[in-house]
Parts: structure tokens; sequence; C-alpha cells
């Protein structure tokens, strides 16, 4: 095992004496990897409310021509959002490949 400290670390009542487990997460590009998969599932539960709440308003404005407009703007926003997402993800997959950056790719997985 690798040690990243050379002493102990001590911080309050708290010390850590051993070589930490997982060193991946220590760098920034740890933590952005760590952090990618949590980003796109919550991009994808606010899509679906996005969603949801444009058809509920489209259903109920009940002709009214500023609800129906609100819907359609929320529903048109949804969708572009998500299609940023879609594109930026394979954008990423896609630079990944062609300059052999494999570490990218199993960031995703």
């Amino acid at each position: 095992m690798e040690k990243i400290f050379a002493q102990s670390l001590k911080v309050g009542t708290y010390s850590i004496t051993g070589p930490i487990q997982n060193s991946s997460v220590m760098s920034v590009s740890g933590i952005i990897g760590e952090i990618i998969p949590y980003v796109f599932a919550i991009a994808g539960i606010g899509l679906l409310v996005m969603i949801l709440s444009a058809g509920f308003t489209l259903l109920t404005s009940a002709g009214d021509a500023k609800k129906t407009e609100s819907g359609k703007n929320r529903l048109t926003s949804a969708l572009i959002g998500f299609i940023i997402i879609f594109v930026a993800y394979w954008l990423v997959q896609l630079i990944g490949m062609m300059f052999g950056l494999t570490s990218i790719s199993q960031i995703f997985l």
C-alpha cells in the first residue's frame, strides 16, 4: 500500500495514522469522477420533474393562453436541457476515444 502521510494527522479528537485506502479520491479529478454519476442522476430526475410539471400545466390550462404558453415553454426548456446534457456526455466520450484517454470512459461506468 502507498502511504500518503509520513506522520499521523490529528484534528480535534480524531487522528489518522495509517495509509488512506482510496487515494484516487484525494485528487480533484478523483472527486469529479465520484460526483459525475450523481450529477447525471439528479439531471435525469430534474428532467422527469420538469416534463411532468409541463404536462400538468398543459392539461390544467383549460384553454388559458398564458398557462398553455407557460407549459410549452417549460417543456421546451426541459427538452433543450436534456439535449445539452446528452450531447455533452457523448462529446466527452468521443474526445476521450479520439485522444485515447481511457480514464474518461471509466468515469461514466
